[in-house]
């Protein structure tokens, strides 16, 4: 299948999803259509992967939280360290963002992506960047680590990315302060409800009288989330998938009950308030509250203060960690 047919294919069915959850899956299905049709055409040119792969996904579509438009974020670990599997998954790379694009998704403003060699990597120099990655501890080593951590594999072995991530892990156990740099990184997002419990919208620019349901809404969950994943080796990548696991753990369980169905109502506003195709990226990332009745604006700031609890409640254990 053309990458144009996956478009028209992609752009015909995505209103009829019925939910965040269906919305997601299909998702992954034209992705993983985007990825046949990308190996076939490097596989016609240069034959066929010369070793085994993994492609992950990473950003909201490895945390199966994707809106309905969606930018790109992936990338490739392959299993021999050599030129020629270097040469081939580097043009592999390029298809799929190349293929991605065409069947409409966004490029990745920050270069996540498999056509960039930084996420394109055999298994040996990934370890070797992840170690550097730990051991730099700036805001962009801390920031790459934080965007792979959520990779999620789509096509190829699993097992890759689950051994990438447990050197994380690793690092975290013998080195506790490195959750302190990760949530120096994640603790300032923007709030949307006020000390009188109103509604903190945009003053300008198109958005003005929406809020900003990114920053303010999902960020805090979701770093909150994956910080407290990270702290416990929890290997799932969705925010949903991390708080069940979390939960089992006695000492989240009764604090991280109810942030589950928060989360899973944010996910139906976002779904439900953009349902319909829109040209522009930034849309997504914004709720008008006017469009709410009294009892969703109600919930929505509820919603909102709970992320805000739960950041705080998180970077409660995290500095209670630090002063053991």
């Amino acid at each position: 299948m053309s990458y144009i047919k996956i478009k028209q294919w992609r752009d015909s069915e995505i209103e009829k999803q019925e939910s965040s959850y269906d919305l997601n899956a299909f998702h992954d299905l034209i992705m993983k259509q985007v990825f046949e049709t990308a190996l076939n055409k490097v596989s016609e040119e240069a034959g066929p992967p010369p070793c085994h792969y993994a492609w992950f996904v990473m950003g909201s579509a490895g945390r199966f939280e994707q809106a309905i438009i969606s930018d790109q974020d992936h990338g490739i670990v392959y299993e021999e360290e050599n030129e020629e599997s270097g040469r081939y998954f580097k043009k592999l790379g390029k298809e799929l963002a190349f293929g991605l694009y065409e069947a409409g998704y966004p490029y990745c403003d920050g270069n996540v992506m498999s056509s960039n060699p930084v996420w394109c990597r055999s298994k040996v120099s990934w370890n070797d960047q992840l170690a550097k990655w730990l051991n730099e501890e700036s805001f962009d080593s801390i920031r790459y680590l934080l965007i792979f951590y959520d990779a999620r594999v789509l096509q190829g072995d699993e097992e890759y990315i689950f051994r990438l991530k447990k050197h994380i892990h690793d690092a975290i156990k013998e080195k506790p302060d490195l959750l302190e740099r990760f949530l120096e990184n994640t603790i300032h997002t923007k709030k949307a409800v006020g000390f009188f419990q109103q509604f903190l919208p945009e003053t300008h620019g198109s958005h003005a009288g929406s809020i900003d349901i990114k920053q303010s809404g999902f960020l805090p969950y979701v770093n909150a989330v994956r910080l407290l994943a990270m702290k416990e080796s929890v290997e799932a990548a969705s925010t949903l998938s991390r708080i069940e696991a979390l939960s089992q753990i006695p000492k989240y369980s009764h604090e991280l009950q109810n942030y589950k169905s928060d989360f899973e109502k944010l996910l139906h506003y976002r779904f439900m308030y953009h349902k319909k195709m829109t040209e522009d990226y930034d849309d997504i990332h914004y709720l008008d509250v006017k469009e709410l009745d009294k009892n969703e604006r109600k919930e929505m700031k509820q919603i909102l203060k709970d992320g805000q609890k739960l950041q705080d409640y998180t970077q409660s254990v995290i500095k209670g960690l630090m002063r053991r």
